[in-house]
């Protein structure tokens, strides 16, 4: 560890809610002095007991090793519009070190009532090149790799690859099918997520793991969501599960598998279903 840099930081913290909290302006100063990039030094921050004041509300329930666990991770987000633009928002807020953002669509006007990263000067604009901007204005420390992609059976290993986990937030079963067997390959566990009306569905599936052809049989090219309709507060709802699932599996926590998590907001059920 850089014995300048940490001298720096703690010049430069505060006690503050039981922890040395080191403002971001501070920093970045610290980490142009020593010639780091900032995540470089909100990982230097946090081996040396010292909290970068953006992640001062996430010590109660991550604790510095979490935050550390996830600053050095990679995750995977397939699919950004209503489920994957609330997922990449999210974890990058978190502080997942590195986010690989994978769209090959361009925003439409029926995007505008419930994907996050859709306004109105964005229509027709890639989701992948607008997530990619997003996360930046939000975390400009953590590294973005976008691609306007469609996931298919000869890239999907290559896309992710060094992704601990991958979430799914595409809308349809043949691309989901082909991510699974993706993330199979590559031995990390997929994060399912999806929505129809008011209900909606989360899984997490490791490989080995009783996963979507037992959860849609054959499947079919799209869900019944194309009839239920997709109002704004099921993707948020069910994304958030999906960020939450992936911070597990990176810092621990009992994820849910074998099996999906239902939801369904107008009659208030949420119910696990186990797969078999």
């Amino acid at each position: 560890m850089n014995g300048g840099l940490v001298e720096l930081l703690r010049k430069a913290s505060r006690e503050e809610g039981g922890f040395r909290v080191v403002p971001q302006v501070a920093l970045r100063e610290a980490a142009e002095q020593a010639g780091i990039a900032p995540l470089e030094a909100e990982m230097a921050c946090l081996e040396a007991g010292l909290v970068p004041a953006r992640y001062q509300r996430n010590m109660g329930t991550l604790g510095m090793e979490g935050q550390l666990r996830l600053l050095r991770s990679c995750v995977g987000v397939c699919g950004l519009g209503g489920l994957g633009g609330y997922v990449a928002e999210i974890l990058a807020r978190y502080g997942v070190g590195h986010l690989v953002l994978v769209d090959g669509d361009a925003f439409e006007e029926n995007n505008l009532n419930r994907q996050l990263l859709c306004r109105e000067a964005d229509i027709g604009r890639s989701k992948a090149e607008r997530a990619s901007e997003r996360v930046r204005e939000i975390n400009s420390s953590i590294r973005v790799t976008a691609h306007r992609l469609l996931v298919t059976p000869e890239n999907v290993a290559e896309v992710f690859y060094g992704s601990e986990v991958v979430v799914d937030a595409l809308d349809n079963i043949p691309s989901r099918l082909v991510l699974e067997e993706g993330c199979a390959r590559l031995g990390v566990p997929m994060v399912h997520g999806a929505i129809a009306g008011y209900a909606g569905q989360v899984m997490t599936v490791y490989p080995g793991d009783p996963g979507l052809r037992e959860l849609y049989g054959g499947g079919g090219e799209r869900g019944v969501e194309v009839m239920e309709g997709n109002p704004p507060t099921t993707p948020a709802l069910v994304a958030t599960l999906q960020a939450q699932e992936a911070v597990k599996v990176i810092c621990g926590g009992e994820t849910i598998r074998h099996g999906f998590l239902f939801m369904d907001t107008s009659t208030n059920i949420f119910q696990f279903i186990p797969l078999k």
